[in-house]
């Protein structure tokens, strides 16, 4: 099956941003620096700990990746919106209500005319989320 896995760029802050991530999904996370990539030679020292690489995982249904390697020509949250079908409802109340701490919560969770529960939000870090529970 073809999927579609959301991948995030970040100006230095990968780290903490997916960190933040896994505290609110769950799941594993993985980070290649670009310190420990085939590239290091070819930057800077104070580059080597940003991430090259980063993979957030759960029960096989949830990629989320992200890099720090766009550097300045970076416009956070404009182009990205990250959508999360949620299998169950104390799912999707969860992943929101951590998603919306530090942001602005632009459509509460609402019973949708499609039946389904719905909500949308911008996180700390300026990304756009919507949140969707198939009742």
């Amino acid at each position: 099956m073809t999927q579609i896995n959301p991948y995030l760029n970040f100006n230095g802050n990968c780290r903490e941003a997916m960190r933040f991530y896994r505290e609110c999904l769950g799941g594993e996370l993985t980070f290649q620096t670009i310190g420990d990539s085939p590239i290091a030679d070819q930057v800077a020292n104070e580059a080597k700990d940003r991430i090259l690489h980063a993979g957030l995982t759960q029960k096989g249904h949830l990629l989320l990746m992200g890099s720090d390697m766009m550097g300045a020509s970076l416009v956070v949250g404009n182009s990205v919106t990250l959508s999360i079908n949620c299998s169950r409802e104390e799912d999707i109340r969860l992943f929101f209500s951590k998603l919306a701490v530090g942001g602005q919560i632009k459509e509460p969770l609402a019973d949708m005319c499609w039946g389904a529960l719905f909500g949308s939000l911008t996180d700390k870090f300026g990304l756009n989320w919507v949140l969707n529970y198939n009742k």
